[in-house]
């Protein structure tokens, strides 16, 4: 598989709130929602156990790539919101990010104007660079393992 590919599928699985493994010998992607989504620990051994066995058996051939924490996840907000030239939008949002339910109201406020779209591609953009640089650096570990 290509690694842009890679890289945009994994992503796409972090965002959707679920952790990922790359098999980095056979281009493998193993995702699975994040544990903490799960309220019975049985539920979710049995849901996902091909998945977890498969990791688990292969565990020196895998890069773990964890779903986002919320503070990484705000400091994406804080940077789309950097980078707008609209004076009265980004007053806004950096209101919205300072006050209570920061993700809650950015999100409403970014779904109802026209830089709803810059947000799901700066997102998507900043993903994929966590995504590689972790894909980079794990790569080079999984070679000492070797």
């Amino acid at each position: 598989m290509i690694k842009s590919n890679i890289i945009k599928e994994i992503a796409q699985e972090l965002d959707c709130g679920f952790d990922c493994y790359y098999n980095i010998k056979t281009d493998e992607i193993v995702a699975i929602p994040s544990f903490a989504q799960f309220s019975d620990e049985e539920d979710f051994k049995e849901a996902f156990s091909d998945s977890l066995e498969n990791v688990e058996k292969h565990k020196t051939d895998f890069i773990k790539f964890e779903s986002l924490e919320s503070f990484e996840s705000f400091k994406i907000m804080e940077l789309f919101v950097e980078q707008l030239s609209d004076q009265n939008i980004k007053s806004e949002l950096e209101n919205i990010l300072a006050n209570k339910k920061p993700f809650q109201n950015f999100k409403h406020k970014i779904d109802h104007s026209e830089f709803r779209q810059s947000w799901f591609e700066f997102k998507k953009s900043e993903l994929e660079k966590i995504v590689e640089n972790q894909l980079d650096s794990g790569k080079a570990s999984a070679q000492q393992n070797i």
